[in-house]
């Protein structure tokens, strides 16, 4: 390709409407707030007892662990991103929970009051991760999720690594869709609070929104952002509030 064609088709790709659109949504998320540590702590203060805390996926704990008012604090990472890693178990989810079910660290009847998931953003990854999180969460402890809500599909492709996309180096992954279908599950409360890239909250107990009908079977993303906020029961952190300190 000409040197020409390079600044053709690359003045082409900055000014097409998709790129704007991406930059500008990217733009927006980020000015948003709360932030996904004050939503934990506030559901941390739901609990009238000791607090117990987990973490998954953690990079460098002072954009989040740190800033968590728990009286109990573990912290999960494997390090791929953040080689200091300074967390209590340097392992991939998937060997914490063995660990933890055979009682190789803690203790196998361990249980968490709240349990942030941000690890993998890939949907099977995720999706047992919430499998996981379940059996070692209180019985009425929340499960929370990172990145539930990418802006375009661009923040929702696969690969983190390709950022010569309108999202640039913004990247949700496929979180959404693992969160989509634990929405279908009829035993299980959840909703999305409209903030910082959208955080997932899951329950057994809180009556923070019903399930859904999976009306969405190969989770084409278009589906799911034409009508996002069924598909995620997207509310603000004021509504969250409500629902939570009214019932």
């Amino acid at each position: 390709m000409t040197m020409i064609n390079y600044i053709k088709y690359g003045f082409r790709w900055t000014i097409h409407s998709k790129t704007k659109d991406g930059i500008r949504k990217s733009k927006i998320e980020i000015a948003k707030n709360p932030k996904r540590f004050e939503i934990i702590n506030f559901l941390l203060e739901q609990f009238k007892r000791e607090t117990t805390y987990l973490e998954i996926g953690v990079r460098n704990p002072n954009h989040n662990f740190n800033k968590i008012n728990a009286d109990s604090k573990h912290s999960v990472d494997p390090g791929v991103e953040f080689k200091s890693n300074p967390v209590d178990f340097q392992l991939t989810s998937d060997a914490f929970f063995e660990a933890l079910s055979t009682g190789k660290i803690l203790t196998s009847d361990t249980r968490f009051d709240v349990i942030f998931i941000d690890g993998l953003h890939l949907a099977a990854q995720v999706d047992l991760d919430i499998s996981n999180a379940f059996k070692f969460l209180k019985p009425d402890g929340f499960v929370v999720l990172h990145d539930c809500n990418p802006p375009t599909e661009w923040h929702a492709r696969e690969d983190y690594y390709f950022n010569m996309t309108p999202a640039k180096g913004y990247w949700n992954g496929t979180t959404w869709k693992a969160f989509v279908k634990w929405r279908s599950n009829s035993e299980v409360q959840s909703c999305c609070i409209d903030t910082d890239w959208g955080i997932g909250i899951l329950s057994k107990t809180a009556a923070i929104g019903g399930s859904i009908e999976g009306s969405n079977p190969f989770f084409e993303y278009d589906i799911f952002a034409n009508d996002r906020k069924k598909y995620l029961n997207l509310i603000d952190f004021d509504q969250l509030k409500d629902k939570l300190l009214s019932s």
